[in-house]
Order: C-alpha cells, then sequence, then structure tokens
C-alpha cells in the first residue's frame, strides 16, 4: 500500500509541476517544468533520506562515538529481523528522532542531541523502538518522499514571490493579462504551503500510532515509550528545534515545530495525550495477561 502511496505521489508532483509551468510561464514553462518534476522525482526516490538528514545537520556516528546507541540499535535489528540502520547524530538541543530511507536495507535513524540528555536507557530504547517500527512498517519511503514534495511544493511558492516581484506571470501567451496572471501569482504563493501541509497530512497521524504499537510490542515496555513521550512533549515546547524544517516535521516522533506559526492548526502528529493513552491500555493487557 505505501508503495502504491508514493507512486501516486511521484505523480501528483509531476502533475502539479507541469500545471504551475503553463499556467506561469505558457508553453516554455510546461517543458521547462516537466523536467524538472523528472528531476524531482529521482531526487525524491534516490536521495530523500541524504535530504532529510542533511536538513538536520546530522552527522553518521559510529560505535566508538555512541556505543548505547548502537547497543540499542544492534538489540532491535535482531527482534526486528532487520539490518541495523545506519545511525546518526543531530546537534539539535530540542529532544527528538527520526527514521529515513528507501527500504529496511537503505535505512537510517537520526537522534538529535537533546534526546540524549533528557531519556533514560529504558525511554530511549522505546523511541528506537518506535523508529525500528517505522522502518519495518515500511514507513519510511512513503515519508521521505513526502518530504521532498514538501519542500518542493514550497520552493514553488517562493519562486512565486519573486515571479510576482518581477513582473515574470502567464508566459507569452497570457502576458497581457495583467491583473489575471497577478492573481493566479497570489493563489499560488497561498495555497503551495497549505498544499504542502496538506501533504504531510495525507501520510495519515494513524502510521504513527502503528510505530507506538509496533515498537512496544517488541520492546515489551509500552510505559518506557510513554515516558519518553511525555518527556518530549515538554522539552520540545521548552527547547524549540534548531534544525527542523516545516517539510520534514511528519518524520519525527513528536512535532519539533509544535506551538510555531499557523501550521499548528494542522499537526502532521497524533496528541499526545492520546498516545499515552493507547500505551498506558497496552501496559494494562500485558500485566492482565502475566
Amino acid at each position: 500500500m505505501n508503495q502504491l502511496k508514493t507512486a501516486f505521489l511521484l505523480v501528483a508532483l509531476t502533475v502539479l509541476l507541469v500545471l504551475i509551468g503553463r499556467v506561469a510561464f505558457g508553453d516554455g514553462g510546461t517543458i521547462v517544468f516537466l523536467g524538472i518534476a523528472i528531476v524531482m522525482n529521482g531526487a525524491a526516490y534516490w536521495f530523500s533520506d541524504r535530504i532529510a538528514l542533511a536538513a538536520a545537520q546530522a552527522q553518521e556516528v559510529t560505535a566508538r562515538d555512541a556505543p548505547m546507541l548502537f547497543r540499542l540499535a544492534d538489540r532491535l535489528a535482531v527482534q526486528y529481523s532487520v539490518p541495523r540502520p545506519r545511525v546518526y547524530l543531530s546537534p539539535d538541543p530540542s529532544p527528538n528522532a527520526f527514521a529515513t530511507g528507501r527500504n529496511p536495507s537503505h535505512a537510517a535513524i537520526c537522534v538529535n542531541q537533546g534526546l540524549l540528555q533528557i531519556l533514560d536507557e529504558e525511554e530511549l530504547y522505546g523511541v528506537l523502538a518506535h523508529e525500528f517500527g517505522h522502518v519495518r512498517n515500511r514507513d519510511i519511503l512513503i515519508s521521505s518522499v513526502v518530504a521532498v514534495l514538501a519542500g518542493t511544493i514550497t520552493l514553488i511558492a517562493q519562486f512565486g514571490q519573486w515571479g510576482m516581484m518581477f513582473g515574470g506571470y502567464g508566459g507569452r501567451d497570457n502576458r497581457d493579462q495583467g491583473a489575471g496572471g497577478a492573481i493566479v501569482g497570489l493563489l499560488m504563493i497561498i495555497l503551495a504551503p497549505i498544499a504542502a501541509l496538506l501533504i504531510q497530512l495525507a501520510v495519515s497521524r494513524s502510521r504513527e500510532y502503528q510505530a507506538d504499537k509496533t515498537g512496544a510490542e517488541v520492546s515489551g515496555d509500552p510505559m518506557a515509550l510513554a515516558s519518553a513521550l511525555r518527556k518530549l512533549e515538554r522539552a520540545s515546547e521548552v527547547v524549540p528545534s534548531q534544525t527542523a524544517q516545516p517539510a520534514f516535521a511528519h518524520l519525527y516522533i513528536v512535532n519539533p515545530l509544535r506551538g510555531q506559526s499557523w501550521a499548528g492548526l494542522f499537526s502532521t502528529h497524533p496528541p499526545i495525550e492520546e498516545r499515552i493513552r493507547r500505551l498506558e491500555e497496552m501496559a494494562g493487557g500485558i500485566r492482565r495477561a502475566s
């Protein structure tokens, strides 16, 4: 299913870019933006993980650099029966983490420096189990592709601003339309960021619930993840992210842009309270079963 969603989004990006090129610049724009769409599709599929990691200013680390991270990652790789993902560390003091990559064989897990400072080993294990859940559930490709698409659409909005400033709308066929071209440009600037956010939401908040459930089942300790989520909820409000970009916000275990801008009205994550409630119910079921 995720593969079909990924293909649909890539096609949708192509159509969107071609339409924008046609409306904004006429026939010549159609050809140019088709070329841009082809390039962006390739970049989204093959390099989305590198783009996400670069946006987080993350650096790959070794077992010598982060022995506890590697010990837990090796343990989870065995439990999930997947290759151990590459491990990255971001200097961001805001506690958070995300997984990215094309598939379980080409996956990476990124942990913010702030995460290591506020979680104990059991809580960190719960967070990593959640991220491994995304890897096994094959959420990582579609999530990474969506990040690139959202970023592309945001760039289109910025490009539209320059187009309006320099009167570049309408192409040769429509240049005489004047006000019409300006209206098109204004709509593009307003609607493009909203479209980017809606694409992120289209991935569905349910994937976070599923990763919580998968991680808690594999770790056998739902309360460790629930405790980690409580800490991350509080800390993310106190320590704002220094690296997270809106296009990549949905990749993180908790929203790194919580409370920032109008985008908070349409959170890419389900409510932390509901996630914790479900984990507590799982813990109660485990206790009753034992």
